[in-house]
């Protein structure tokens, strides 16, 4: 019998028909520490579950006979134009998942016309991803660190590298409990003990990349990363309130967005301090467990706020419908972490192109299939969230 043809990895990126096709691969190349640190979330991982499966709860009401020749996808937030609206999110050891990391990320973000959020988690230099991709639209993502000073040092960091919008992180007063990391034993950087070799021996080519690449650090945090109490004590400063927005609204001369809002009533807050956008997150599902789903309190939030400020969704987008679904419903544009992860690990910077390409494809689909022609024509009335 003929042998079958053995597809290259690249080819296998290149015909990945949605995200989860892009999970698969990345799961196989991956080491299973490193693929569940992405993948996983806190504790029973209800939150993570719920807010996906908020987007199966989708129903749509489409027009019909209507002209959808053309379905544009770019947005304005935040007074700038991006070609759709979606935002690479913030995620932290970014090069423990390929060696490329955050440029690659990046040069991806700028590739598709979309902006890219550097963290303060990060392991490479806002400098430097400034460098990789001096056509981006790239945001700076901040923890308020005990040290007010070393955030002052940070936020300066940012602002030379030509980062304009902050997004400050408000749902981390402590560290939650990922349970998969634990039972794992996961270490950061990812160690070479009995159960690291063999891993190492089923996904040699990501060890590879690993041990020859540049050797992992936090790019904007001092600290040895394998001293995870030690970064937790650090980063996270359980006495942080609205005064110390205040403070760094004061510090920022450009946009500011906090991330994190679970609450009717701490978005009212936020929004009479004078934020210029509220991101609704759970943290994927990475903090409190049985948090609230996104998508569910997005109206509210809407509602709530009306035009004082904008406001965002973060928590379960995998596809270019759940994208229509979130704006339908009252977002400017939706945070993705997890889905462009999931190709970075697959494959580096054409990995996450692809990802950026299926949202682009779902998102235009979507919208001619809705019979409304573009992302602006979106609205309430074409979608509803059935009931549980």
């Amino acid at each position: 019998m003929p042998r079958r043809p053995r597809w290259s990895r690249a080819s296998r990126i290149a015909t990945a028909a949605d995200v989860a096709d892009l999970r698969r691969l990345a799961s196989r190349r991956a080491p299973r520490m490193v693929f569940d640190y992405v993948d996983g979330a806190a504790e029973g991982e209800r939150s993570m579950a719920r807010a996906v499966q908020a987007f199966e709860r989708v129903e749509f009401a489409p027009h019909v006979l209507r002209d959808v020749s053309a379905a544009p996808t770019p947005v304005e937030i935040l007074g700038r134009r991006i070609a759709m609206p979606v935002v690479l999110g913030p995620t932290g050891f970014t090069r423990m998942m390929h060696r490329a990391g955050e440029r690659a990320v990046a040069r991806a973000a700028e590739h598709a016309g979309v902006p890219y959020v550097l963290s303060t988690m990060g392991t490479t230099t806002a400098a430097d991803v400034a460098a990789a991709a001096p056509g981006g639209w790239n945001w700076f993502q901040l923890y308020v660190v005990r040290d007010r000073a070393r955030s002052l040092e940070t936020l300066s960091m940012a602002s030379d590298a030509g980062m304009d919008v902050l997004v400050v992180t408000v749902d981390v007063p402590v560290a939650g409990a990922r349970l998969r990391d634990v039972r794992h034993g996961m270490t950061i950087p990812p160690s070479l003990r009995w159960r690291g070799a063999l891993e190492a021996l089923r996904h040699p080519a990501w060890w590879f990349d690993f041990l020859t690449g540049e050797p992992l650090r936090f790019a904007t945090v001092d600290g040895a990363p394998d001293d995870m109490a030690g970064l937790t004590n650090l980063m996270f400063d359980p006495s942080v309130t609205v005064a110390d927005l205040e403070w760094i609204r004061s510090a920022w001369p450009g946009r500011l967005l906090v991330k994190g809002v679970q609450r009717v009533d701490d978005a009212k807050e936020l929004a009479a301090v004078g934020v210029d956008g509220l991101v609704v997150s759970n943290h994927g599902g990475r903090q409190l467990d049985r948090a609230a789903t996104p998508l569910e309190l997005l109206p509210e939030v809407v509602a709530a706020v009306g035009d004082r400020t904008e406001v965002f969704l973060d928590g379960g987008v995998r596809s270019g419908a759940d994208v229509a679904a979130a704006v339908a419903l009252g977002a400017r544009a939706c945070f993705v972490g997890r889905a462009y992860l999931y190709g970075l690990m697959a494959g580096g910077e054409p990995g996450v192109r692809r990802v950026l390409d299926l949202l682009h494809a779902e998102l235009v689909r979507t919208l001619q299939l809705l019979g409304v022609g573009g992302v602006e024509g979106l609205s309430p009335d074409v979608v509803r969230l059935r009931d549980r």
